[in-house]
Order: structure tokens, then sequence, then C-alpha cells
């Protein structure tokens, strides 16, 4: 069994690719497994891979994964998770790069700490510029209960760091069924990854390591692309809600997920003129019955409580939906 499995999916970054590879030779044991998932790219990242298997077989194990249609970055995960043997799991994008030296630093944290996962800091590129972002959690070095670092409902809190490939994951975790993806989501595949983790696991830590380099701003991120896909953070969060409502402290969390549900369709509905017409018109229908899906009393709590420019926005969406029924 590897020490260390870190699952890499690649979709059209030939221009990113060879970066992120050098960066793994740069990090590369003969106890590290690096699962390299091609997710049916239409560019030269498919021979890049390959040819990189080839470099990196003397110095690591590696296992190229070539989809034969593309399924997203979610099911290109999952589809890393099993083929995964290590005792460890992390993950990269195929467009960022780590630091020399990371991954060793990263198995030796979560081994002596002993807990499930550890979550660590990050350092975001945009262009030439750098900015650290840490976790949002006090008390380093230290394990805790992943449950209680969910809360406060009015603060940032851990789930909203919510990056798979900030931190590393024990195997019993996949064991568990505790480290797949949605399968098909196209984007906020973290966001119930991360709130799953944070109720169902046992324990966790976080580290004050720096060693992922997250590129922003990259033309062909969806974060950059008004599409449909998109849209799937709906889909995502309604899961969120949904799973949280079925826990036996959904009293307790409910507050937060619905609060963060509204943030981020607030923020959406702001960020409007990214969207492609027609789509920006299916946000604002689908964001309006989400509210309408929503535990109404936490809603009206958030609401209440949340700032006036956001809650406004929020609110005419909401009385639109209930205008539009009271008139049919």
């Amino acid at each position: 069994m590897p020490k260390l499995s870190v699952i890499v999916p690649f979709y059209n970054v030939q221009q990113y690719a060879p970066d992120t590879l050098t960066s793994l030779r740069m990090n590369a044991h003969r106890d590290f497994e690096f699962v390299l998932v091609n997710d049916r790219s239409k560019d030269e990242t498919p021979a890049i891979l390959d040819r990189a298997a080839d470099e990196l077989a003397d110095v690591a194990q590696v296992r190229v994964i070539h989809h034969e249609e593309n399924g997203g970055l979610a099911t290109a995960r999952n589809t890393g998770l099993d083929a995964a043997r290590g005792e460890y799991l992390t993950f990269l994008d195929g467009d960022d790069w780590l630091a020399p030296g990371y991954l060793h630093e990263l198995v030796t944290a979560i081994e002596e700490l002993g807990c499930d996962f550890i979550r660590t800091d990050h350092v975001q590129a945009t262009a030439r510029a750098r900015s650290v972002h840490r976790v949002p959690v006090g008390r380093r070095n230290e394990v805790l209960n992943p449950r209680e670092a969910i809360l406060p409902a009015d603060r940032t809190t851990s789930v909203d760091y919510a990056y798979a490939w900030a931190g590393a994951y024990h195997r019993r975790l996949l064991d568990k069924g505790l480290l797949h993806f949605t399968h098909g989501l196209r984007t906020a595949e973290d966001r119930p990854w991360i709130w799953k983790l944070h109720r169902e696991a046992e324990s966790f830590a976080a580290v004050s390591l720096l060693g992922v380099f997250y590129r922003r701003g990259v033309a062909s991120s969806l974060t950059q692309i008004g599409d449909a896909r998109q849209l799937d953070f709906i889909r995502a969060f309604d899961q969120v809600v949904e799973e949280t409502a079925a826990d036996p402290d959904a009293d307790r969390l409910l507050p937060k997920a619905v609060r963060t549900y509204c943030a981020i369709i607030a923020h959406h509905l702001s960020d409007e003129a990214k969207w492609e017409p027609a789509v920006a018109k299916q946000l604002r229908s689908m964001s309006a019955a989400a509210i309408q899906r929503m535990p109404q009393d936490a809603l009206r709590d958030v609401l209440d409580t949340m700032d006036l420019r956001r809650s406004t926005k929020l609110r005419r969406l909401r009385r639109r939906v209930t205008t539009a029924k009271a008139a049919a």
C-alpha cells in the first residue's frame, strides 16, 4: 500500500499541466502514488500526461486514467478515488501546483496528529500576484471535533473553506463512504462533500502548512464562464440542506446551511453581468424556486439577520414567486 495517493483530474489544461506535473516530480517518493485522470480533454493534455507518466515512473508510483466521456471534476475525482491505494489521500487540480517537499510535510502532519483528516492553508495565484488564504479555524495542530467546526452560523467557518485539495484524508474515510463526490456536479462539488465530512467524520485538525498554489483567473475555469454548468450550485446546496435537515442536530446546523445557500445565491445574482442572458434568466427562476424549498423558519431568521443589500435582493426574489403563485 502506498503511503499517499494524490488524485489529479485534468481537463483541457495543456498550458498549465507541465507546471503541475513538474511540481509532482519535486514531491515524488517511492511510497507516493500519483493518480492522473484525463477527463476527456480535447487538447494536448492526454499526450502530456502519458509522457509525464513515463518520466515519473522512476521516482513514484503513477497511474494515468483516460475517461472516454467528459464527466466533470466531481466524477473525475471519484474515478481517482476508486483507483487510489494509499493509506492517506489528497487532491490537486490539473492547473494548480505544489511547493517542493509539501507532500512529505502533509503526510508527517496527519500521521503525527492521528486524526481522520487535516486542513491546510493555501496560496492563491492570480497572474503574478500571490495571497495567502487561511483555514478559518483558530486552533492549530490540535485534534478537534469536525461537527463543532461547522458553527457559528453567522461567521465564516471550516465548511466555508471547501477546497478538497487543501488537506489530507485517512483511508478509513474512503472506506466509510465519506470521500466520494456527488456524481456529475460541474461546480460547487466541494460543498456537499465538505459538509458531509464535517458532519460524519470523528476528528480533524487545521495545520499551518503552505504548499498548494491555487491558480485563479484561468479562462477555461467554470468560475470564469457564465454558462449553465455553473447552475449546478443549486443542486449542490439543495443536497447540503436536505442532508443537514436529516441530521440529529438539524436544529443547530440548518441555519448555517441556509445562510450559506442564501449568500451564494445573492453572490451569483449580483454578478449577473457575466452570465449569458438565457442562463441569467434561468438563474433567477431556479434561485427563486430554491428559496421556496428552503426551511422557511430558518430562511426568515437568515433574511432578518443578513446585511440589507443581500437580504433585499433575496426578499425581492421571494416576493416575486409568492406574487406569481397568488396570481395563478
